[in-house]
């Protein structure tokens, strides 16, 4: 099984840039979008006949052109939930699962915390409570594979400037402690495990037109997967070579 994850920054924006030539060639069996920003009724019916060989699964946010994340499936799940139960979370439109025969999906986009103090609590808070509502599958033996926009670089190795971002959000200490407890709990961040000294990013500011020529950006999407499914893993890729959005896509498959 092909599985992608991509933060689009703006799907409409993203579709624009015919980006979709890319995932839609890779014959993946789920794409998983982060910050959609947009509502399906907010497509063109061009637009959304690309995704003709997929069931797709929306969950945008209630505030307009913000967050959502959606989930294009070429198998239909067995059963697909919208959030995990935290409305003040919810709202948001943050988190999509998918259930499959073997294992779990989820599609997330953890918040931001880069406008203000307000919103590193929040930030922290979805990731505590949705580590609690994983542990309770991990505790029944569920296998979970976990990708998206983390939002969170964990260690030097995963930004290129890290001493000029020990204060900026996205690599705050209590960030990335709060990331590390979900290693903590059994998901392993599989990029890094097959890819230990391994230098590559997947998110380059927009704010410089050079960040991304030089390479001057920060891995923050990531694949975790579960201890108990971690020997069905072949390979998980980044690809940087790929334009369409700030972000690059990532791709994970499964034997």
């Amino acid at each position: 099984m092909k599985i992608i994850t991509w933060n689009v920054n703006g799907l409409r924006a993203h579709l624009k840039k015919d980006a979709w030539a890319w995932p839609a060639g890779q014959n993946a069996d789920a794409i998983c979008y982060q910050e959609i920003k947009a509502r399906p009724d907010q497509l063109t019916q061009a637009q959304m006949e690309l995704f003709g060989d997929y069931d797709v699964a929306w969950n945008p946010a209630e505030k307009p052109g913000y967050s959502g994340v959606a989930t294009f499936h070429r198998q239909p799940a067995s059963d697909v939930a919208l959030g995990f139960g935290e409305e003040r979370f919810d709202v948001e439109g943050r988190v999509i699962q998918s259930s499959f025969k073997d294992f779990m999906l989820f599609n997330i986009y953890f918040p931001s915390g880069t406008s203000g103090r307000a919103r590193v609590d929040y930030k922290l808070e979805f990731y505590e409570s949705l580590l609690g509502y994983l542990m309770g599958l991990l505790k029944d033996g569920q296998k979970i594979v976990l990708c998206g926009d983390f939002n969170t670089a964990f260690t030097e190795m995963d930004l290129a400037r890290p001493k000029d971002n020990e204060k900026n959000s996205g690599f705050l200490p209590e960030e990335r402690e709060m990331l590390g407890r979900y290693f903590e709990a059994g998901l392993v961040d599989v990029f890094r495990q097959m890819n230990p000294d391994k230098v590559q990013y997947s998110w380059w500011t927009a704010r410089s037109k050079s960040a991304r020529e030089n390479n001057i950006g920060w891995r923050i999407d990531y694949f975790l997967v579960s201890e108990n499914l971690v020997g069905k893993v072949k390979n998980t890729t980044i690809h940087d070579d790929i334009q369409g959005s700030d972000h690059c896509p990532l791709s994970l498959e499964l034997s």
